[in-house]
C-alpha cells in the first residue's frame, strides 16, 4: 500500500495559469468537434440535389455515424486507461481531423458515409477522453464551472461552421467541400503537446507515484510562482494500485447503477439533440424552405448554443447538478416541441435559439456530472461506456426520425424528440444521485478510491 494524495493537492490549487492553458487546449479541441459534428447535417441538403441523395441515405450515413461513435467511445476508455490522459487526447483529436479531411475528397454518398463514420469515432472518443481529463486535473469545488467554461468556447464551433456552411456551400457544386475541410483543422492541437500535464491521478491508478509527484511538483511550481505560497493539502490517502479495469466491472452494483443511470442520460441527450440538429436543415427543406434559407435559419438558432454552456457556468456549482439537469432537459422539451408546431421563420429561429441554449447548458452540465459517479478506477470505463451507448441509440433514432417523417409529417417528429426528453428528465429526477456540496463530493471520491 502505497500514499496518493494527488487529489487532495489538486484540490487545494487556486486557479492559475496552468488551468487556463489546460482550459484553452480542451476547448480547441471542442470547438473542432462541435464544427465537424454537424458537418454532415448542414451539407445534406446539397447533396440531396447534387448527387440525388434521399432522406433515407441520409438517415443511414447519420445512423453508421453514430455506431461510430458508440465504438470510438468504448476504445477511447481503454486508450486512456492504458497510455494516459494527454495521449488519448491528442490522438482522438487528430484521428478525427485526418479523416474529416479525406471527406473533403468524397466522390459519391457512400464513400463519404465511410469518412463521416471513422470522424465520428474520433469525435466521440475525444469527448470522453476530455471530460474526464478536465475532471482529474481541476479542483472539486469548480471542476464543473471549468467543464462548462471549455463548452463555451468549444460550442462557438456550431454557429461558426453553421455560417461558414450557409455561406459557402451554395457558391458552386465543389463548395461543400470546405465545410469538412473546416472540421479537419482540429489536428492543430498538437501545438498544445508540450504545454499540457498528464493527469497525476492517472499515474497514481497505475501505481507509478514517483511520475506522479513529478507531475504535481511542476504544477506546484507553477501555481506558486504565479498565486503565492499554497496552503498545505489534507493528509494523503492509502491506495492500491489500480488494476485495468474490466468490462465486467460496471456490473457490480457501485458501477452499475451509475452507468444505467448515465446511459438514459446519454441516451436521452443523444437522440433529443442530434434528432433535431441532424435534421432541422433538411426537414426545412423538404418542407418548402430554399437550401440557402433552411442552413441559415438553422446557423442563427445556434448562437444560442454558446450561452447555453455560458449558463451552465454559472449554475453548475452553486446548485445541485442533478436538479440543473431536469430543469434543463423539461424546458428543450417544451421548446423543441413549440418549434415543430410552426412554420414562422421568426419563431422557429426563437424557439431553435432556447433549443440551442438550453441544451448546450444540459450536455456542459452532462459532462461534469458523468465523471462524478465513478471513482478512478472505474471513471474512463464507466463513462466510455455510458456515453457510447447513448451514442450507439441513434443508430436507431434517424431511421426513427425518417420513418415518422415519412408516415405521420413533420410534427410527428418533433413530438418524439419531445418525448425523449422527457423520459430523461423523470428518470433524473427519480434516480439520479446528489454530487454536491463540493467539499462532501471530495471527501466521497476519496473514500470511494481507498
Amino acid at each position: 500500500m502505497q500514499h496518493a494524495n494527488a487529489l487532495n493537492r489538486l484540490n487545494r490549487l487556486p486557479i492559475g495559469r496552468f488551468h487556463k492553458i489546460t482550459l484553452f487546449a480542451v476547448a480547441f479541441a471542442y470547438f473542432f468537434e462541435f464544427a465537424d459534428i454537424n458537418s454532415f447535417a448542414t451539407t445534406a441538403p446539397k447533396l440531396i440535389k447534387l448527387w440525388g441523395v434521399t432522406v433515407d441515405q441520409v438517415a443511414y450515413v447519420t445512423s453508421l455515424s453514430f455506431v461510430g461513435m458508440f465504438f470510438g467511445s468504448i476504445v477511447a476508455s481503454t486508450i486512456a486507461d492504458r497510455w494516459g490522459r494527454k495521449n488519448a487526447l491528442l490522438l482522438t483529436t487528430v484521428w478525427f481531423g485526418v479523416f474529416s479531411f479525406a471527406a473533403v475528397f468524397s466522390w459519391d454518398i457512400v464513400s463519404l458515409g465511410v469518412f463521416r463514420v471513422l470522424t465520428s469515432a474520433g469525435l466521440s472518443a475525444m469527448t470522453v477522453v476530455a471530460v474526464i481529463y478536465v475532471n482529474e486535473l481541476y479542483p472539486a469545488a469548480n471542476r464543473g464551472k471549468y467543464q462548462a467554461y471549455a463548452i463555451v468556447i468549444g460550442i462557438c464551433g456550431t454557429p461558426v461552421t453553421n455560417l461558414i456552411a450557409s455561406a459557402v456551400v451554395p457558391i458552386n457544386d465543389w463548395s461543400w467541400r470546405l465545410v469538412y475541410l473546416w472540421g479537419a483543422l482540429g489536428v492543430l492541437l498538437v501545438l498544445f503537446t508540450r504545454r499540457l500535464k498528464e493527469s497525476p491521478r492517472w499515474y497514481e491508478s497505475r501505481g507509478d507515484h514517483a511520475k506522479a509527484d513529478a507531475v504535481l511538483r511542476e504544477i506546484e511550481a507553477q501555481v506558486a510562482a504565479e498565486k503565492g505560497p499554497l496552503p498545505e493539502p489534507a493528509p494523503p490517502v492509502e491506495e492500491a494500485p489500480v488494476a485495468k479495469a474490466p468490462l465486467r466491472l460496471l456490473l457490480r452494483k457501485k458501477y452499475l447503477l451509475p452507468t444505467l443511470l448515465l446511459t438514459v442520460l446519454w441516451v436521452t441527450q443523444t437522440i433529443g439533440f442530434f434528432g433535431y440538429s441532424s435534421w432541422a436543415p433538411t426537414l426545412l427543406a423538404k418542407e418548402g424552405f430554399s437550401v440557402e434559407k433552411s442552413v441559415f435559419y438553422v446557423a442563427l438558432t445556434t448562437v444560442g448554443a454558446p450561452l447555453g454552456s455560458y449558463l451552465a457556468a454559472l449554475v453548475t456549482d452553486r446548485f445541485e447538478r442533478k436538479w440543473c439537469l431536469v430543469v434543463f432537459g423539461t424546458v428543450i422539451a417544451l421548446c423543441g416541441l413549440c418549434y415543430g408546431l410552426t412554420f414562422n421563420p421568426l419563431l422557429i429561429v426563437v424557439f431553435g435559439f432556447l433549443v440551442n441554449l438550453f441544451e448546450r447548458g444540459y450536455t456542459a452540465l452532462g459532462y461534469a456530472y458523468s465523471p462524478e459517479l465513478f471513482d478512478t478506477r472505474g471513471r474512463s470505463l464507466g463513462t466510455g461506456v455510458s456515453y457510447g451507448l447513448g451514442r450507439l441509440s441513434n443508430a436507431a433514432g434517424p431511421l426513427i426520425v425518417s420513418s415518422l417523417y415519412n408516415g405521420s409529417g413533420y410534427q410527428a417528429v418533433f413530438l418524439f424528440i419531445a418525448g425523449t426528453w422527457m423520459v430523461g428528465a423523470v428518470v433524473l429526477a427519480i434516480f439520479g444521485p446528489r454530487t454536491r456540496p463540493a467539499k462532501a463530493l471530495a471527501r466521497n471520491v476519496e473514500s470511494a478510491e481507498v
